[in-house]
């Protein structure tokens, strides 16, 4: 998964982060810090995810917001399915940190390659 240092290092320290709703990771929304971020996000993908990957197609630049259109890749360690959802990723941006982040992702796939749904 990247280079985690690097991407929180791009975060305000107290960011305020939101996963898409109905998304694995969103129980604990809103994430507050980096900590928060670090332990909820990044610690249970690397956990349930092998070769997890952010893809992005497009980076739109908005002036304080910045929008990444892309798909997730992995493959779920509990089942063995991989993932390629469709994904959006809305950062708001000051003085050069991400102070906050929305997600928006194919919450099914994620739920069906996780084996949650059928």
């Amino acid at each position: 998964m990247g280079n985690v240092p690097a991407v929180l290092g791009a975060m305000s320290p107290d960011i305020v982060s939101n996963e898409a709703e109905n998304f694995p990771y969103a129980d604990r929304n809103p994430y507050v810090g980096l900590q928060a971020v670090l332990e909820g996000v990044f610690g249970r993908v690397l956990a349930d995810w092998e070769g997890f990957q952010v893809a992005p197609d497009e980076i739109l630049d908005a002036g304080d917001t910045v929008v990444m259109l892309g798909r997730y890749l992995g493959t779920c360690r509990a089942t063995g399915k991989p993932q390629r959802p469709q994904i959006v990723h809305v950062w708001r941006v000051k003085n050069g940190k991400a102070t906050q982040f929305q997600q928006y992702a194919d919450t099914l796939h994620v739920a069906r390659a996780m084996g949650h749904v059928s």
